[in-house]
């Protein structure tokens, strides 16, 4: 009679393996943009490499343990025993190779998904603007001139490229599904590029601890079907009437929990660029024209909010 209890067992396994990989959905191993993707098979290929190793050492470990055992009397007992040729080149040729394919593929990667470096794309990029904030997400769109509060939104397929910063503690701006994670500092501008390849809403956060707020600090990612349905999500902002002014921004910049997603029908030009100069020890630094100008008005409102007021005695 045929014997069916390997088959009955992975079948009673079968929901424990299915809990197990729940866990991936929507987190870095589900990836729905290329650079994710890349970021996938990178932790994959580097984790069974490094399995290479291990799962030989534990077997070894367990069959050595068994072997030599004291109950074993067949064991070979070799006590001036020292040294065996098999055993040295095992030991060091096997994980020199390892390190060395892993330090060639980690040299390749890490150039290929920099951060900076610009997606390939028939598809003109997406402008966004992000400042972190105490504790929410502003999402400036200079090209639209919009701007929004804890949602992020743009066409499937096409290329994001975003320049963060940070108007409060440090964070680090994290989309897992679509890929990147880059720290959000004040006074310091960084990059990211990142490219959603099918719809869907994608869930981001800030993955550096920040204060009391930090665990409401998330965002929707929503990547439209269609050029069309974002142009319609632009028009659906800029019918919200309200303006990022810098005394607007000033109320935004208060510490809140939870914050919900507001929409700005317009935004002062320059705005990021003054929130990222403001902590400069010698602030805005152009020639003296009309956008130098626009500039440094809006830093010295800005820096109103971080400079402490003159007691007279």
């Amino acid at each position: 009679m045929r014997n069916h209890r390997p088959s009955r067992l992975l079948w009673g396994l079968s929901p424990l393996f299915a809990l197990l990989l729940s866990g991936c959905q929507g987190g870095i191993l589900d990836p729905k943009g290329p650079v994710a993707a890349e970021q996938k098979s990178l932790i994959i290929t580097a984790t069974a490499l490094m399995l290479l190793v291990v799962i030989p050492v534990i077997v070894m470990t367990l069959v050595f343990a068994w072997k030599y055992r004291a109950s074993n009397k067949d064991a070979a007992y070799e006590p001036k025993w020292s040294h065996s040729t098999k055993i040295e080149l095992v030991v060091w040729l096997i994980p020199c190779v390892i390190i060395a394919f892993l330090a060639t593929l980690t040299w390749h990667t890490t150039h290929k998904l920099d951060p900076y470096r610009p997606l390939d794309s028939d598809k003109k990029p997406i402008q966004v603007q992000v400042v972190a904030l105490n504790w929410k997400w502003l999402f400036i769109y200079p090209e639209q001139q919009i701007a929004t509060v804890n949602e992020l939104v743009f066409p499937a397929d096409t290329p994001v490229n975003f320049k963060i910063t940070s108007d409060a503690a440090m964070n680090s701006f994290f989309i897992p599904q679509l890929g990147g994670q880059i720290y959000a500092m004040a006074g310091m501008q960084t990059q990211l590029h990142l490219l959603a390849s099918e719809p869907g809403t994608y869930h981001g956060f800030s993955s550096n601890y920040s204060g009391a707020g930090f665990s409401g600090m998330k965002f929707n990612a929503i990547a439209t079907k269609t050029p069309a349905e974002f142009d319609a999500w632009v028009a659906k902002v800029k019918a919200s009437g309200q303006k990022l002014d810098a005394p607007n921004y000033l109320q935004l910049l208060k510490p809140s929990e939870k914050n919900p997603v507001a929409y700005y029908a317009s935004t002062t030009p320059y705005l990021f660029e003054a929130v990222l100069h403001k902590y400069m020890a010698g602030r805005p630094s152009l020639a003296d024209s009309d956008d130098a100008i626009k500039l440094a008005k809006m830093t010295k409102e800005l820096c109103a909010a971080i400079t402490p007021p003159v007691v007279k005695e």
